[in-house]
């Protein structure tokens, strides 16, 4: 299989100059073909939830031959319902309707040379676990829905992260692999472009991690993966892009939900509230959560060997502790408004608050050795830090929508704005055990602002023979100002100098400017095809103080991108994508400040980094049961070139301004060469009775890292990932749930990062006619740490740490829904074909 891969991306070049070409000749090909093919036999309609009327998207519609069932056509409802089959020849047909979760439907009909066009109206599906008790309906989803350009995972039928955070349930999402730190990634690649509810944020360009563990689970809705995303989409991020949906009612009459957990380790909690009253509906919402002090032990042991005197090695041991809390929230309002059937607007505002304090002590003991490793000299010390860190944001949107007479016509305009100011503080102090004198100090303030505008317009044009054309342009700007003040101890005077060496400040603006063209349209009668390209610009302009203007050179990037599907009888699709994407450096991957917090080991940015490149091709395969199981296979390549790892160098001195440091290790951000990485992603749902149910996701990818310009050898390895979720419905009010995570050591360019385990046990009993529900969570219950071990190497230097880190937690959770629901039917739309006014 990889030779097969290797011949095949060998013509990477290729493959992108072809795919430019090869989109725009099928799209005005098939949309001449639309203008020329004959009339032939048509079936159109609908499909809607049969309770609340609502359309299902992604529905799956098959054509089968009457008599021998043979499939002969097949396509999937778009975002309004709506499908439509072309082409077929006269006879008797059997048109098959289905959607995980819901009862297949199945309606027969003949197509003759009089009775070409077939309009059946609207499918109602019925959903398999539908119940009506009195005025409360309860329609439940499938947990994960597996449409043509996504996969949904519905959270809240997920018990065991009901009192965690967003990491909690990322983790069980497929293809999504969390660390015990909060590190997520993407099929192995950690470039994920993250979004709540489909718009960017400045909170994300902060640390990832902390934003994730601020967002209460019960506050989210549902979590999208798009590993291959399309023209439409922003190209940033190689690993694809994780959009997490918050929760929001658009049901009719006023109703919310609140949520409460009080843990041994985290408490969280949650307000939801929504209105509706005929076109108009509005939103607000405010959730919050607090990590509650935790103590993390860490040991480190790093060789390393000056090349100045070959003879002689040193040994760097550490041993030490630091507290960590956290704490952060969430509040913001929300409208939308149908002013007339074909105009509507929509808008919210936002504001986010995180903080968190770090205070460690270390003790450390530096020896020196000769080649037969006797002792030359050994210096013991004490190493204290505090690290401070808060950020406000906020950010307000507005969006506009035309529909217009014809069908799926649509202009679509959208205005995203969003601020955020961060502070973050650090002080260390190195003092001798013997005698006990401080002899080196340090503080820093470091505050900055950033900010970042998007405009965006979008046109969908359909066209005959079902093919649809879609456009659009976009411009993102970005600008960040950041100063770092830096003051060193003159352990005579006892006073902490302002140091203008170390010191620096930063101005950075980045604007992106793109443009699109997809298409949709089907293939030889059999395949449901999207093919786009986009063009981004890039101009990039940086100044910082202790390195003046730096010369980014502006760049363009052309995205091609192409998805191809096909239905299947007994409800089975296969799909095949392609898609090219990049990850430019942000400005903490450029900026040349450096990070001295830790005198032993310190941090840098990288002004001569180049954006990272990547291409992906993905083979899906789905089949859903009639008992509501599901499978779902995915093979995957993945190559970025110029990629970009963090990466280590050890320095016996290393001078920054008028300071110097021995026997240290410097990290900094490298493009380090180019990475393949071949895998497979198997994720299923098997109901075994009516009350258990296991889902099960196993993920492996071998992974190949060319070195570059770096010193080293190159490097491979087999990474893999295995989780197990098993559901028991004792009642139907009480439910227990188990799950099991194991993520295998990962490989990286210097040696590996840890592996480790994780479990989760809980219970829920749903209380006030199932308006209310109480759960009970436990996590890794049996141990109170997870050790990780990290083993690198480098140039003269090998290195291994070991943290330990809390993880055993116990938690109860309180959710409750209140409010009126009023189940109306929608007033039908004027037909599109009556003159008025748009």
């Amino acid at each position: 299989m990889r030779s097969f891969f290797v011949v095949l991306l060998s013509g990477a070049g290729f493959l992108k100059g072809t795919m430019v070409l090869a989109t725009l000749f099928l799209l005005f090909a098939f949309s001449a073909k639309a203008q020329e093919s004959e009339s032939n036999g048509k079936i159109s309609g609908r499909v809607v939830d049969s309770l609340s009327g609502q359309p299902i998207d992604y529905a799956t519609i098959s054509l089968l031959t009457q008599g021998n069932d043979q499939a002969v056509n097949g396509t999937t409802t778009d975002d309004k319902g709506v499908f439509k089959l072309t082409g077929i020849a006269v006879g008797a047909y059997k048109v098959q309707f289905y959607f995980i979760g819901y009862h297949a439907s199945v309606r027969n009909i003949v197509i003759g040379k009089t009775n070409s066009n077939a309009v059946i109206g609207d499918i109602k599906l019925v959903n398999s676990q539908t119940t009506l008790q009195a005025v409360t309906v309860t329609a439940e989803k499938s947990v994960i829905e597996n449409k043509i350009d996504k996969m949904v995972y519905n959270v809240d039928k997920d018990i065991t992260s009901q009192s965690g955070v967003a990491t909690d349930v990322l983790k069980k999402v497929p293809q999504v692999s969390v660390d015990v730190d909060g590190n997520v990634e993407l099929q192995g690649n950690s470039n994920i472009r993250f979004l709540i509810n489909g718009k960017p944020s400045t909170i994300f360009g902060n640390n990832i991690t902390d934003v994730l563990q601020t967002i209460p689970a019960s506050q989210i809705q549902s979590i999208e993966i798009i590993t291959s995303p399309g023209a439409k989409y922003d190209a940033e991020g190689t690993g694809g892009i994780i959009n997490i949906i918050l929760k929001k009612s658009t049901v009719q009459g006023i109703n919310g939900s609140t949520s409460l957990t009080v843990g041994t380790r985290l408490d969280n909690g949650s307000v939801n509230l929504n209105m509706r009253h005929g076109s108009f509906g509005a939103h607000a919402y405010l959730s919050g959560n607090e990590q509650l002090n935790s103590t993390i032990n860490s040991s480190q042991d790093r060789l390393s060997k000056d090349s100045a005197t070959a003879l002689q090695s040193s040994r760097l041991l550490q041993n030490g502790s630091s507290s960590f809390t956290r704490k952060g929230y969430q509040t913001g309002v929300g409208f939308d408004w149908d002013v007339n059937p074909h105009n509507s607007i929509s808008g919210s505002l936002g504001y986010n608050y995180l903080a968190y304090t770090n205070n460690g002590t270390t003790n450390r003991q530096f020896i020196t050795e000769d080649e037969s490793g006797n002792p030359l000299s050994s210096i013991s010390d004490i190493y204290n830090t505090t690290n401070n860190f808060n950020l406000k944001s906020y950010n307000y949107d507005l969006s506009y929508k035309k529909t217009f007479k014809t069908k799926d016509q649509e202009l679509e305009v959208l205005y995203d704005y969003s601020e955020g100011d961060n502070y973050s503080y650090y002080q260390q102090v190195q003092k001798y055990i013997s005698p006990d004198s401080i002899y080196s100090g340090s503080y820093g303030n470091n505050p900055g602002t950033s900010k970042e505008t998007d405009i965006a317009i979008n046109y969908t044009q359909p066209l005959p023979n079902d093919v649809t054309i879609e456009t659009g342009a976009k411009t993102v700007l970005n600008q960040i100002a950041s100063t770092s003040d830096v003051y060193l101890l003159n352990t005579a005077s006892d006073d902490y100098n302002y140091n203008t060496t170390q010191s620096s400040s930063l101005n950075y603006k980045r604007n992106v400017y793109a443009y699109y063209l997809s298409g949709t349209f089907k293939l030889f009668k059999l395949l449901d095809m999207k093919a786009g390209i986009r063009d981004e610009y890039t101009d990039t302009k940086a100044t910082f103080s202790n390195a003046g203007d730096v010369n980014i050179a502006p760049y363009n990037t052309v995205v091609p991108s192409i998805v191809i599907s096909r239905s299947l009888k007994n409800n089975q699709t296969i799909k095949i994508s392609y898609s090219h994407r990049i990850q430019r450096p942000d400005y903490r991957d450029l900026n040349p400040f450096v990070n001295a917090s830790d005198p032993k080991n310190l941090t840098t940015g990288n002004t001569s980094l180049r954006p990272e490149v990547g291409d992906k091709i993905e083979l899906g395969y789905n089949k859903s049961f009639e008992k509501g199981g599901n499978i779902n296979v995915v093979l995957f390549y993945r190559g970025n070139r110029d990629d970009i790892q963090s990466y280590t160098t050890y320095y016996p001195t290393y001078r920054v301004g008028d300071s110097t440091y021995t026997n240290v290790a410097v990290t900094t951000r490298e493009n380090v060469g180019r990475e393949d990485n071949f895998g497979m992603n198997i994720f299923s749902f098997i109901p075994i009775t009516s009350k258990i149910n296991i889902r099960t996701n196993l993920a492996g990818f071998q992974r190949y890292i060319t070195n570059g310009t770096l010193p080293g050898s190159n490097i491979q390895g087999f990474n893999y990932r295995l989780n197990l979720n098993a559901t028991y419905e004792v009642s139907s009010t009480l439910t227990v749930e188990a799950f099991g995570n194991f993520n295998s050591p990962r490989t990286n360019v210097q040696g590996t990062m840890p592996s480790f385990t994780t479990y989760n046990f809980a219970l829920r009993k749903q209380l006030f006619h199932k308006n209310g529900s109480i759960a009970l969570t436990a996590t890794n219950p049996f141990s109170e740490y997870v050790d990780q071990r990290t083993e690198l190497t480098g140039q003269n230097f090998m290195l291994s740490n070991l943290r330990e880190l809390p993880y055993r937690s116990f938690g109860v959770n309180f959710t409750y829904k209140f409010g009126k629901l009023e189940f109306k039917k929608v007033k039908e739309a004027d037909d599109p074909n009556n003159p008025q006014d748009n």
